[in-house]
């Protein structure tokens, strides 16, 4: 399958992009928060959830990868294979 990698750390996510992403997989912002690359860049565990997105956008190691996308539904690659449920018929 063709796919378009997008080099998060040259072009991050913008916080809008972030909405939407974290709309797609139906998760919160802690829960793809990845805590140690938050503490690395200094941002307290007490962030509340709009400074969290905001310094993902500055940060982007701070969020959880890969993400795959794929005609307005989204995955997580933890574990790689959840990527897989993106080829499966959407609901």
């Amino acid at each position: 399958m063709a796919f378009t990698y997008r080099e998060y750390t040259q072009d991050p996510l913008t916080v809008p992009e972030l909405r939407d992403v974290l709309g797609r997989l139906g998760l919160g912002v802690r829960d793809v928060l990845r805590k140690r690359d938050a503490a690395k860049a200094g941002i307290p565990s007490s962030a509340s959830d709009e400074e969290l997105l905001a310094a993902m956008a500055v940060h982007p190691r701070m969020l959880q990868r890969p993400i795959g996308l794929l005609d307005g539904r989204a995955e997580l690659g933890r574990p790689p294979e959840n990527l897989l449920r993106l080829l499966e018929p959407a609901p």
